[in-house]
């Protein structure tokens, strides 16, 4: 599909879901049969509206094939199923930006690819940690009582920080981190090799797996069975420890999983 094609499509899609959104019964309608068709009787009762309301909101779906009716029940045409799972992506994803809205909005993304921002309405119910004035450390001691919880451990380090890779080589000492993945840039990498004690107890361990990427990394994510956490660069390029997501829901190490797969795919080397 050519850049034209796909545009035309997007344009397609947008005005098919504005159609809808500008209108609280045909978004209304489209949700309540989206999981399983339903009569007049049993729309009636769920969307407390009249009949006549209820049968124009359909008669107007139906004439733009979003609905159909079969045996006296209404459901979801092909393309209705895929409009309002597309709508259903845009509110989740509408409402986890509004609920984190101090964090995405200070913050650089663009080291999150298209494909993985979309779906930032699996992060809708990570909890939003952040520092204050009168105790700058309570996000990384936050990030330090959740990896001193786990025995296997994957994190995107994107800066150089003498107290993250401290905590990190006492919990491989005390064998509380038993496996540790490791994706750095070079940069990060070879900063870390220089310093003696770094290489020896990090980069040596039989437990540490070491990737490194070819550039510059934008996202501090860690990832483990039991949460993720994010922290993420100031749109000036300065790194922020004050604020963190954090999430122990399938949904956001799913969300997470996603990201360090995609970044583990652009690796250009392996330690």
């Amino acid at each position: 599909m050519t850049n034209i094609q796909t545009k035309m499509e997007l344009n397609k899609e947008f005005k098919d879901i504005k159609y809808i959104l500008t209108s609280n019964m045909r978004g209304k309608l489209l949700l309540a049969v989206y999981e399983i068709p339903k009569n007049l009787d049993e729309l009636r009762n769920e969307l407390k509206k009249p009949s006549a309301t209820i049968l124009h909101g359909l008669k107007e779906l139906e004439t733009i094939n979003l609905v159909r009716k079969a045996h006296k029940y209404y459901e979801l045409t092909s393309n209705g199923y895929l409009l309002t799972t597309n709508m259903i992506k845009l509110i989740e994803n509408w409402n986890s930006l509004s609920n984190c809205e101090i964090f995405w909005d200070n913050h650089d993304l663009s080291a999150i690819p298209d494909d993985i921002m979309k779906n930032i309405y699996l992060l809708k119910d990570a909890e939003y940690v952040s520092s204050t004035t009168s105790d700058l450390s309570i996000a990384f001691n936050r990030y330090i009582q959740l990896i001193s919880e786990t025995t296997k451990l994957q994190i995107i380090l994107p800066i150089y920080s003498e107290n993250h890779l401290k905590h990190i080589i006492d919990l491989l000492n005390s064998e509380q981190l038993q496996k540790l993945e490791l994706i750095v840039s070079e940069e990060i990498y070879e900063s870390i090799h220089k310093n003696k004690k770094f290489r020896k107890e990090l980069l040596n361990n039989k437990n540490v797996k070491t990737k490194i990427i070819d550039k510059n990394l934008k996202i501090f994510l860690t990832s483990s069975d039991e949460f993720m956490s994010l922290t993420l660069f100031f749109k000036d390029g300065h790194y922020d420890d004050s604020q963190i997501l954090i999430g122990r829901d399938k949904n956001t190490l799913k969300w997470a999983y996603t990201l360090i797969k995609h970044i583990g795919a652009e690796l250009c080397e392996n330690k």
